[in-house]
């Protein structure tokens, strides 16, 4: 009996809006990385980010608003090598493809799950309850590329050009606008980005079902033109 080929290390769908050159630098960048460097290595690397990002906001709130730049830097640092970590697997021929696929998206929870945390240290009290919509609505968008890549066998991670590395530019956007206009001036803004986040993921959730549905048909069809 014949097994369909694992598709969740082939990323499907319209490419983001770095997407292209992101591309490049990585093909770039794989073939110079040293031997001692492998994918499994790059891929835990970010539970030292996530550690660090919680660090650096808890420093922010308790020090000086400028440890936030250290968290940015820690966000640019997670990027990189999950960037790469999956690329060099491949280049290399590691075999950690199911391995890969799901350490690596664990872990991206877990640094999802820091992010929200250090936020939580220096948002306004009367604010903080926004925390736990964005927290729900990002994990949404994730739970939806794992359930629809278990339906579908294509993982998609980008629509409408917006994918991971747009989310990450995102955050040190937010991190810049904080430290230039203080948290209070900033937070006003949550309530715009969670009601486009939603309006997002209730689109997603439409064409992601009415593809899976298409699916089924076509099996139904198959099964009694036999």
């Amino acid at each position: 009996m014949s097994q369909e080929p694992f598709g969740g290390d082939k990323k499907v769908g319209p490419a983001s809006i770095f997407g292209p050159l992101e591309r490049r630098a990585i093909d770039w960048t794989v073939p110079k990385l040293p031997k001692w460097m492998t994918s499994a290595r790059l891929t835990m690397t970010t539970v030292l980010w996530s550690l660090m990002i919680v660090l650096g906001s808890f420093l922010a709130e308790h020090m000086n608003i400028h440890w936030l730049w250290l968290v940015s830097a820690t966000i640019l640092m997670q990027y990189i090598t999950d960037s790469l970590d999956g690329s060099l697997g491949k280049y290399r021929g590691e075999g950690l493809v199911r391995w890969g696929y799901y350490m690596d998206h664990f872990l991206d929870y877990i640094f999802l799950c820091s992010i929200i945390v250090g936020y939580g240290f220096f948002l306004p009290d009367d604010q903080k309850y926004l925390l736990f919509f964005v927290f729900a609505l990002l994990t949404a968008f994730m739970v939806n590329a794992f359930l629809a890549m278990a339906a579908t066998n294509k993982f998609r991670i980008t629509h409408m050009g917006i994918g991971p590395t747009e989310i990450r530019l995102l955050f040190i956007v937010i991190n810049t606008l904080i430290m230039l206009f203080g948290k209070t001036h900033v937070a006003f803004l949550l309530p715009y980005v969670l009601g486009l986040s939603l309006l997002g993921l209730l689109y997603l959730v439409y064409t992601t079902q009415k593809e899976i549905w298409a699916m089924d048909m076509q099996v139904l069809k198959t099964k009694k033109d036999l």
